[in-house]
């Protein structure tokens, strides 16, 4: 059985978003990212993986894969027939990597990682002042569409709609981009994802409580 590390409401939401839009079953360990500590084993994280941050997904082999945009192809390409990724050699393969390394790099590691991660002592001005920039490109490809690629929820969907679950939580107010709002509406009505982020939550929850 495939293997989830995850962290409640990091961006390894998106991986078991996928996974249930797959209707593929995985055992999740959660991860403590401060203290660098799997919950259920007490043990050290840094022994799964040496980078320390989520997603990691340990394959059927034993092979261990990271990085969100790797995790979410491979987690399509398990069961082809659910349309989550367009079939190798499809042009709009390459539309999704296009999306996933724009989410990857524009919004995920450029905004929300700073956002969380480092202190607000003034270089966050930047990030902060770019975003809205940021945001305009998917708002307006959104705009007349209901999915970012083809006709159907694809991985980069799933990793969009985490990003825009975060941006709230960052203080960026995603009303003022209406298609975004609406998408992210949209996608939190499939039953995999209102799932998926019901779980995360209330895990969240008891993190912060205990």
């Amino acid at each position: 059985m495939l293997q989830l590390y995850f962290s409640p409401m990091a961006c390894s939401l998106a991986s078991r978003i996928a996974l249930m839009e797959a209707g593929v079953d995985a055992r999740y360990h959660q991860v403590h990212l401060s203290t660098k500590t799997v919950v259920d084993a007490d043990s050290d994280f840094r022994g799964i993986s040496s980078k320390g941050a989520v997603p990691v997904l340990v394959l059927e082999n034993g092979e261990r894969l990271t990085e969100c945009a790797a995790v979410l192809q491979y987690i399509a390409d398990l069961n082809p027939e659910r349309g989550l990724a367009p079939r190798p050699g499809d042009a709009d393969r390459y539309r999704l990597q296009e999306w996933l390394s724009f989410i990857g790099a524009e919004i995920h590691k450029a905004f929300l990682f700073p956002t969380f991660w480092y202190k607000d002592d003034g270089s966050l001005a930047k990030p902060r002042a770019r975003i809205a920039q940021t945001l305009s490109v998917p708002s307006a490809h959104l705009a007349d569409r209901e999915f970012l690629i083809g006709h159907s929820f694809t991985v980069a969907d799933a990793y969009l709609t985490w990003a825009l679950l975060l941006l709230r939580t960052a203080g960026v107010d995603i009303a003022q981009w209406p298609s975004l709002s609406a998408f992210s509406e949209r996608m939190q009505k499939r039953p995999a994802v209102r799932e998926a982020i019901a779980t995360e939550m209330a895990l969240r929850k008891m993190v912060a409580t205990a």
